[in-house]
């Protein structure tokens, strides 16, 4: 089995660095998991996530002069992941047109600018505060 651009494959990681993991594929070739491509949030330390002799699934993301590039979130990655949910009290904001764009806009500013309004005043004083 040669390794291909798109395939996943079992792995085992022989080495970490702080930028990333080397992990061993079938046929003894080896690829580099870049640190960006461990999980879906942001990793700081690498070790937190991975260590050496985990058996890991990674997806082969790219392959130059013999370089592999390999990705362990994409692996994981369900391909109903990006789809959007339907939320029926929200509109869908491709299909509005720039005028309701801007109302709605218009709206959401008024209201957040006259919660600002209130709250400030309310620290000083406000208006018809007593004086004392």
């Amino acid at each position: 089995m040669s390794v291909e651009v798109g395939s996943k494959l079992q792995g085992k990681v022989t080495g970490i660095t702080n930028f990333g993991a080397f992990v061993e594929l079938p046929e003894g070739s080896t690829g580099l998991v870049h640190i960006s491509e461990v999980a879906d949030k942001y990793v700081k330390d690498i070790n937190e996530h991975l260590k050496v002799g985990d058996e890991v699934e990674v997806k082969v993301i790219n392959v130059n002069d013999g370089k592999i590039g390999l990705s362990i979130k994409k692996a994981k990655e369900n391909p109903n992941r990006h789809k959007k949910r339907n939320n029926s009290n929200r509109p869908n904001r491709r299909s509005e047109s720039f005028e309701a764009k801007m109302n709605r806009f218009l709206k959401d500013s008024e209201d957040r600018l006259a919660s600002l309004r209130k709250h400030t005043e309310s620290k000083r004083g406000g208006r018809g505060a007593k004086k004392g």
